[in-house]
């Protein structure tokens, strides 16, 4: 008989990761917070940044295009780290006539906190969820697209596709992050099990070109947790053997996907 699909989504009743290693792959500095959730279910949080965040490389270029950004009908932020590299650039004033959506509930936040109250968010936190929006089914003439070069690229090309003017915004950038020692021996000496928790695809790139080959190895050999399917296809195109895919890039639905996987194991399942 063929065994059921596993649903790595799925919450255990006793949420634990007693005895297990997260490896938490999100930009430098960012990643706080959801080590001390990792660790407050029983696990050891290795922080293995898959990048780092600068500003734009050209400061009044960017403000430009964030001034058109906002002046389009609808505006996308794709992240908190949109919200605060624009707001370093700009003021965050949209037209009154502008409806603002971001990817998720971390991103509205983050407007909310600079005082742009009316954010429209999707169930689904990704640009999938985004795009099934009923706002971009089809979207207005123009949408202003709020980001960083690279990353959500099937946002653009969607929105395009459909018709729309995509006014691109790119506030910061995402580079490799610098690892050294202090990344790499740890990640070396983790126990098993090794969960790590993907929440873009970029910085899964990121990391496979940067780190050694035993490092990348050890990497690989434990079970990824990927935020979307197109993050979970990067990661089995990567080398991972062992792929589930969380609810969405939440810190809590990454966790609460680790912690299924975990629970599965301790009671003996594949």
């Amino acid at each position: 008989m063929k065994a059921p699909a596993f649903d790595a989504a799925a919450k255990p009743s006793h949420p634990s990761l007693h005895g297990a290693t997260l490896v938490l792959t999100r930009a430098a500095g960012s990643a706080q917070s959801e080590a001390r959730r990792a660790r407050a279910l029983g696990g050891h949080a290795l922080l293995l940044p898959g990048s780092r965040l600068a500003p734009a490389a050209d400061a009044a270029a960017a403000r430009a295009a964030l001034r058109a950004a906002l002046r389009a009908p609808l505006c996308i932020f794709v992240s908190p780290a949109a919200v605060r590299a624009a707001t370093h650039l700009n003021a965050l004033i949209a037209t009154p006539r502008t409806r603002v959506l971001a990817v998720g509930a971390a991103t509205a936040r983050a407007l909310r906190r600079h005082g742009v109250f009316d954010v429209e968010i999707p169930a689904r936190a990704d640009s999938e969820g985004l795009l099934a929006l009923p706002v971009l089914t089809p979207p207005p003439l123009r949408v202003g697209l709020i980001g960083a070069p690279g990353g959500r690229e099937l946002l653009p090309q969607a929105l395009a596709a459909r018709g729309a003017q995509v006014l691109r915004a790119d506030v910061y950038r995402r580079l490799p992050a610098r690892l050294d020692r202090r990344h790499l021996l740890p990640l070396q000496r983790a126990r098993a099990p090794l969960y790590v928790l993907l929440s873009n695809s970029e910085a899964l790139a990121h990391l496979m070109q940067s780190l050694p080959t035993a490092s990348r190895a050890r990497l690989l050999a434990g079970t990824a947790i990927a935020s979307s399917a197109r993050v979970a296809a990067a990661a089995r195109a990567a080398g991972f053997a062992q792929v589930h895919q969380a609810r969405s890039a939440l810190s809590a639905d990454l966790l609460a996907g680790a912690c299924a996987v975990h629970a599965r194991r301790r009671g003996g399942g594949a």
